[in-house]
């Protein structure tokens, strides 16, 4: 991959941007306060469109898709639901076709929500890497432009958020964030680089989608079976070996939540702010409430990445409290 954007360039992409996809607020909530004994600092990017940080990314992609292909027709990814959104809406903008290929059993509201962008929904495979194999089959069978899940481009349309939330909160010492396959994480690493900020990056995993944080601990890619129940965004077999490289370079730690701390932060962002928080922002604050000892006395930043939760799953979430 080519370096990552210098502040001039996100910038600029920020200008296209911003008017399509309005930056979220930042807010320090009084009550998480309390709980993470720390002055937390919230990025909502639960407040997007779609309900997810991936909706720049995506946006960035396909802008820079049709510069250099103005002869494309249609767009193809694989996702869980948050990326599949996020492409449809882009794709969309610019008069694309897009089709979204999801594992059998995805999220009901997630796929409805991807239909409803325009997207023609395809399920295949039990998880997430046999619906990204065949999603990059069918892009050659039907002549589609494949959207990997990880490249420069949607690394840059992230970061636009991020230098956002970077400039607009008091100055952070360490930030937490839950990983995927890396283009948020990479994002916000940009940023913090091209502000030429020394604020700490913490990546969170969901103990039963490990393979990010045991390929961070051997410094190599290691690839892990998934069985994650509430973590769908996380739910990745095999890390992206660009995102490794950069995750590598530039982010202090990479801690590992289990599920049922996942849905206690997921319960204790609806308990303090009566936001809906799916499993991936559940987990980032779940690893700052393990680490509240440490974190006393410091000023912390949180991404929240998105609130795409089916309502039958929240509620038991809510009940198992």
């Amino acid at each position: 991959m080519r370096p990552l954007p210098t502040l001039s360039e996100i910038e600029s992409i920020s200008a296209e941007i911003d008017p399509v996809a309005p930056p979220t607020p930042q807010f320090s909530w009084p009550l998480l306060n309390a709980r993470a004994g720390c002055e937390l600092w919230v990025k909502h990017e639960n407040q997007t469109a779609i309900g997810s940080f991936k909706i720049r990314g995506s946006i960035n992609y396909v802008n820079r898709l049709v510069e250099r292909e103005p002869g494309v027709r249609g767009v193809i990814a694989a996702t869980r639901g948050n990326f599949g959104q996020a492409v449809a809406f882009a794709a969309s903008r610019r008069g694309l076709s897009a089709t979204i290929m999801a594992p059998h059993g995805n999220s009901v509201e997630k796929n409805r929500a991807m239909r409803a962008l325009g997207a023609e929904l395809l399920e295949e495979g039990e998880d997430f890497q046999a619906a990204l194999i065949r999603s990059e089959a069918l892009a050659s069978e039907r002549g589609l432009h494949y959207v990997p899940s990880f490249h420069r481009d949607l690394v840059a349309g992230n970061a636009v958020s991020m230098v956002n939330f970077l400039r607009g909160a008091p100055a952070l010492d360490v930030v937490y964030i839950p990983i995927g396959l890396g283009s948020g994480i990479c994002g916000l690493m940009c940023a913090r680089d091209a502000l030429r900020l020394p604020t700490r990056i913490v990546g969170v995993a969901a103990e039963r989608a490990p393979a990010i944080a045991l390929s961070f601990e051997a410094r190599r890619l290691v690839s892990h079976a998934v069985s994650t129940r509430i973590a769908d965004g996380m739910a990745c077999s095999t890390p992206s070996a660009e995102a490794l490289e950069l995750i590598l370079q530039g982010v202090d730690r990479v801690e590992q939540v289990s599920d049922d701390e996942i849905e206690a932060g997921m319960r204790a962002y609806f308990s303090d702010t009566h936001n809906v928080a799916e499993g991936a922002a559940g987990a980032a604050l779940a690893a700052l409430l393990r680490d509240r000892a440490s974190m006393a006395g410091k000023r912390v930043g949180m991404v929240f990445t998105g609130g795409n939760v089916d309502a039958n799953a929240f509620a038991r979430v809510l009940a198992s409290g």
